[in-house]
């Protein structure tokens, strides 16, 4: 379940020599993606005008993701809510696959940089479209012309440094949690070894990393994926926001 001998993701599908391969974190990838795309689609199944049942809590947690998007960015920016909820789900269920063995698709850099570039691209999508291709030049050598390279350099640094920072929380967990478990395992057959049949089970095992798994699995994959979408957030609005002032 914990393996320390593999750190990276594992290649699952290798297409002969040409170096393209297909490893367990886009394959945990589109399960992720999958599920969500299956609770959604039953979630919203047969809608009624007065909500009962899973309709119920279908629209609790969309106003729940509108009203938090509202909260932190802005009405003018409510149309960003669709995809803050649902990266802020992707991120959950992805972070919190070491519940079942599985490798957390964050815990590959690939995934979290991927993730970080499409909020680069939106803040550079909505900030060429409001200001045009000039006026975004002019904004980033706003106030002096030297400004222009640093202004870059912040720009690039943002989706590396979101990336790295739910990389490392993630597979740091990942690590820890394979040293719980190799070592409380060399520890069960060190104790219990000798005992015929008992000595096959690794009891140490089975509940001494309970609070760690709760902690590792649960507690730090929800506040990884919180953070991650609350900073996506926060860029984005001041984007916006920086780009209509500069209209104004």
């Amino acid at each position: 379940m914990h393996d320390l001998t593999h750190i990276g993701p594992r290649v699952i599908v290798q297409f002969g020599d040409s170096g393209i391969y297909i490893t367990e974190t886009v394959i945990f990838g589109w399960i992720v993606a999958a599920v969500l795309i299956i609770l959604a689609l039953w979630s919203t199944h047969n809608m009624q005008r007065v909500p009962k049942g899973k309709q119920v809590i279908a629209e609790f947690v969309v106003r729940t993701i509108y009203n938090l998007v509202i909260n932190t960015m802005g009405k003018h920016c409510e149309k960003f809510a669709p995809y803050m909820g649902t990266l802020f789900l992707f991120l959950i269920l992805g972070n919190m696959l070491g519940l079942f063995g599985l490798r957390p698709t964050t815990a590959d850099v690939n995934m979290t940089f991927a993730l970080a570039g499409a909020t680069f691209l939106i803040i550079q999508y909505n900030g060429f479209k409001t200001m045009g291709f000039v006026g975004k030049l002019k904004h980033m050598a706003d106030p002096y012309p030297f400004m222009f390279p640093l202004k870059i350099i912040e720009e690039l640094s943002f989706p590396i440094s979101l990336s790295f920072r739910l990389f490392g929380n993630i597979l740091g967990g990942v690590i820890i949690m394979a040293l719980i478990f190799n070592g409380l395992h060399g520890a069960s057959e060190a104790l219990l070894g000798r005992i015929p049949f008992i000595g096959e089970i690794p009891w140490l095992q089975a509940v001494l990393p309970l609070p760690a798994n709760a902690f590792f699995d649960i507690f730090e994959p929800v506040l990884q994926a919180f953070i991650f979408t609350m900073l996506t957030m926060v860029f984005v609005s001041m984007a916006v926001v920086s780009h209509e002032e500069h209209d104004h």
